[in-house]
Parts: C-alpha cells; sequence; structure tokens
C-alpha cells in the first residue's frame, strides 16, 4: 500500500464517512496536525491527559504481578484450543479438583502448585495467568471456600478474570504509552500526522482502562465475594465506544504506515529495533501493542458471556449482565464496520489512481457511499465483426459499484475507460441464444440505457466459464 493513497483514503473517510468530529477529538492533543486544530489546543490537551493520568494516582493490587496482555492472550488461546481438542468444559475439570474446591485450601494445596505437573488432560483450566481468586489471601481468611459450591466458585474465578485480565491489559497500554507512544526519539523519525496515525488516541485508551479497572477492583473491595461485574462494564460502555470504534478503524493505517516506514526509513527501522529490544517490551514489538485495543474489547465480551453462563438466571445480575454483553457487541460490530468501510474507501482511492477517462466524460470514483461489488476481466464481441463471417472478440474489465459501471480496457496495470453508466437505473442484462447465434456458450447481452455519452449502447458479453457467466448475470441484476 503506497503512501499517497493512504493519506487520501485516511481524508476521504474522515469526510465521506461523517467521521469529520471523530478526527477532530481523535487528532487533537497527539501532533498538531493539519486542519483547523492549531497547535496550542493540541498541546493543551496532551496535558490535560498527562494530568489526568497523573491526578488518578491509581495504583492496581495486580498489574505489577500480571503478565503483559500480550502473554494473557497466548495463555487464553492455548487454553480454548486445549478445550477444543480435549473435549468439554466439564471434562477438563476432574472430580478430585471439584472437591477440592469445596475445603480450605493452604498456597501448598492449591490447584494451581498441586496441578503443575500433571498430564495436560487432567489439568485444571486456570482462569488467570498469575493467580486465582481463591488464592488470594483475604478469601482464604473469609472462610468461604467451604460454604461454596464449585459453579458459585467457577462464577467469582471468571469474574476475577475480568479484573485480573484489564490490569494485564492496562500494563501493556503502559509500555505503548510510556515507552513508544511518547518517545521523542522515534517522534523525531515520523512527521506529526504520521505519528498521529501511529499511535491514534492510544494514551486516551490507557486512561479508560484505568478509570475500569479502577472501579473493578473497589467493587472487589467491597466485598470479597463478588456481587457482580455487569454494571460496571455497562457504566464504561459509552466512554469505550467513543475510543475503540475510531482507534480500531484507524488500525489499518497503523499496519501501512509501519510497513511503510521499516522498508524506506532506515531511522525509524533502527529506532523501533532499539525500543521494541529493551526489557520493558519482553521481546513483544510496537504491532503486537498497537493491536491490544481490539483483542480487549472482543476479550471482554467473551469474559461476559462465561459469567452469564455460571450465573443463576433468576440472579439480580442478569439483566445488568445482559445489557452488558449487548452494548459490548455493538462496539465490536461497530468497530467492524469502520474498519469495513475504510478498506472500501482505501480501495477506491487506490483504483482511481489507476483509472485512465481519456476523452471520455470523467466521475468522480471516490464517495462516501460507493463500493466496489463486482470487478473482472471479460470478452466483448468486437462490433465489426457482427458484418464479416468470422466473430472476433477484445478484451474488456468491468468495475461494478453499487452506484456506478464502468467498462474499460486493462493496459498492464492501468485502465483505460470506454464508457460507464448508473446501476442500476441504466444497466440490465439479459440472456442470448449463444447456440442459435453462434456465439460462445457463455454469452449475454449487457445493455446500458443510457451511457455517459447520453445515448444507449448494448454489448455481447462472454465469459469463461458458467460460473462466471451466472456471478456476473446476479450481479448486474441487483440492487445492492
Amino acid at each position: 500500500m503506497s503512501q499517497s493513497p493512504t493519506t487520501e483514503g485516511r481524508e476521504m473517510l474522515c469526510q465521506g464517512f461523517s467521521l469529520e468530529s471523530s478526527r477532530a477529538e481523535h487528532t487533537g492533543g497527539l501532533d498538531g496536525g493539519s486542519g483547523s486544530l492549531n497547535k496550542p489546543e493540541n498541546c493543551r490537551e496532551e496535558n490535560a491527559v498527562g494530568e489526568e493520568l497523573q491526578s488518578e494516582r491509581f495504583q492496581s493490587k495486580y498489574i505489577h504481578i500480571c503478565p503483559l496482555y500480550q502473554d494473557y492472550c497466548l495463555q487464553t488461546m492455548k487454553d480454548d484450543l486445549h478445550r477444543l481438542k480435549d473435549g468439554l468444559l466439564s471434562e477438563l475439570i476432574t472430580p478430585k479438583y471439584l472437591q477440592s474446591l469445596q475445603t480450605p485450601m493452604t498456597r501448598a494445596e492449591s490447584p494451581q502448585r498441586s496441578t503443575r505437573h500433571a498430564t495436560p488432560r487432567s489439568q485444571p483450566i486456570r482462569v488467570t495467568p498469575f493467580t486465582l481468586w481463591q488464592d488470594l489471601d483475604e478469601v482464604k481468611a473469609s472462610g468461604l471456600l467451604s460454604s461454596l459450591t464449585a459453579r458459585e466458585i467457577r462464577l467469582q474465578e471468571t469474574m476475577f478474570e475480568l479484573i485480573g485480565s484489564e490490569a494485564s491489559y492496562l500494563r501493556s497500554l503502559g509500555v505503548a504509552v510510556n515507552h513508544f507512544y511518547k518517545s521523542q526519539e522515534l517522534k523525531q523519525t515520523l512527521s506529526q500526522t504520521e505519528h498521529h496515525i501511529l499511535f491514534s488516541k492510544i494514551q486516551h485508551v490507557m486512561v479508560a482502562s484505568e478509570k475500569f479497572l479502577t472501579d473493578l477492583e473497589s467493587r472487589l473491595g467491597e466485598n470479597v465475594l463478588i456481587s457482580q461485574v455487569g454494571d460496571v462494564v455497562l457504566q464504561h460502555c459509552k466512554h469505550f465506544q467513543n475510543l475503540y470504534v475510531p482507534y480500531v478503524t484507524n488500525m489499518m493505517y497503523q499496519e501501512a504506515l509501519i510497513n511503510e516506514k521499516q522498508q524506506h526509513n532506515r531511522i525509524f527501522l533502527y529506532t523501533l529495533k532499539k525500543l521494541e529490544s529493551d526489557p520493558v517490551c519482553q521481546r513483544k514489538t510496537l504491532k503486537s501493542f498497537l493491536v491490544l485495543p481490539f483483542q480487549r474489547i472482543t476479550r471482554i465480551k467473551l469474559l461476559l458471556e462465561s459469567i452469564l453462563k455460571l450465573t443463576e438466571p433468576d440472579s439480580d445480575s442478569v439483566s445488568n449482565l445482559k445489557k452488558a454483553i449487548d452494548a459490548i457487541h455493538e462496539i465490536v460490530t461497530e468497530c467492524d464496520k469502520g474498519v469495513r468501510k475504510m478498506k472500501q474507501i482505501e480501495e477506491l482511492v487506490c483504483l482511481e489512481m489507476l483509472l485512465d477517462f481519456g476523452k471520455v466524460k470523467s466521475v468522480p470514483l471516490v464517495t462516501s457511499k460507493r463500493f466496489l461489488v463486482h470487478h473482472g476481466a471479460l470478452k466483448q464481441l468486437n462490433k465489426e465483426s457482427t458484418y464479416n463471417l468470422r466473430m472476433s472478440f477484445v478484451g474488456v474489465y468491468l468495475h461494478l459499484f453499487n452506484d456506478l459501471l464502468i467498462v474499460s480496457m486493462k493496459k498492464d496495470e492501468r485502465f483505460k475507460v470506454k464508457d460507464h453508466a448508473q446501476f442500476p437505473e441504466h444497466v440490465s442484462v439479459q440472456p442470448v441464444k449463444a447456440e442459435v447465434l453462434g456465439l460462445p456458450s457463455y454469452s449475454f447481452l449487457l445493455h446500458l440505457s443510457k451511457t455517459q455519452t447520453g445515448h444507449p449502447t448494448a454489448m455481447i458479453i462472454a465469459t469463461d466459464t458458467r460460473s462466471e457467466k451466472e456471478a456476473w448475470m446476479k450481479a448486474l441484476s441487483s440492487r445492492h
């Protein structure tokens, strides 16, 4: 992906995708980039974020004993694969382990230690990669383990995983912000706009995580037997939505920028490698830190679903859990739509650079509502050959968009436009009796009732296979 279309695509998304306000908010406090945002305003916002981080003075009980979130994700992925390989969840928890959960245990007897050398088949699932709820000193001191059922303990472990994994996530965000984002050495290798593209609003995401973890740990502090977490998630969902959707939508540009800079900017490459080699990164790359927000928002949804399965149907917390799951699902869906729209616009920007309208009336290809539906090389019956005994065909390339059809000739990697028409208003297809007319088997009639010249035109199109013909006739007959 070249740098030029990437920049244009980003601008198109901001203007055409109705995210101008998001971009303005998105850009502030990071780089003093182009547009109406001036440098003093950006500096004030950046200072405000820094003050917000410092004013919280939040000290998590678990952040220093948990792993980086990348390691947590790796562990959960291994657990998922392990469950898929070896059967159901109930089969992984042995009766002996379930029985031990219902009696007080010393640290020497805890499942973490007693199963360390067990076979994978009998090893219990570790809810968090650093500790279990039942291993907390306050839990042991409470004597709750002897009165709770295995299901109730499992529920507490899963709710505690939401807390522990958020601490792990915040720890990794701290590396992303304090080690990479704040690196003056790295910043000097980039323009202000590039620095913004690379990090987006990750420092704001970190502040949001701090606040979320603060509330989660406060809930645990109220009572060692966690009452519920769905209400806490709900309180933060609106803020998550405002941060995560623009951030995840921007991720494809982060990837493109890093790849481009690694190939063409030796100073950037050297500086990045130097930063990544620091022990604080634990051999993790910048890319692995930048994708964390999307991994986290999807993981929260999975954890909430697990909590709901373990919660009694008549519990007061069920309603909040369901609302929280729906809210997180909406965020994930919006992220997916944003990325898809970004890719569609990027595709249009790249294609527009390859189209040569020549003497044909040009049409602006990149609009916020347009997207590519179908494209490919076909054969068109040469009009001159209809007056000869021998038919001949010429190569033609069709680009079908949701509102436009472009007919062109492909030469090398460029397209010389021959004609175009609005779709579906002025485009229709009809089957033809190929054998009777002596045409190739997989032929059809493409009719443009009104083209860029203002006159109708028709052409016989041939494909190489039946499936290709059916796909094109279906696409050209549909309303997108």
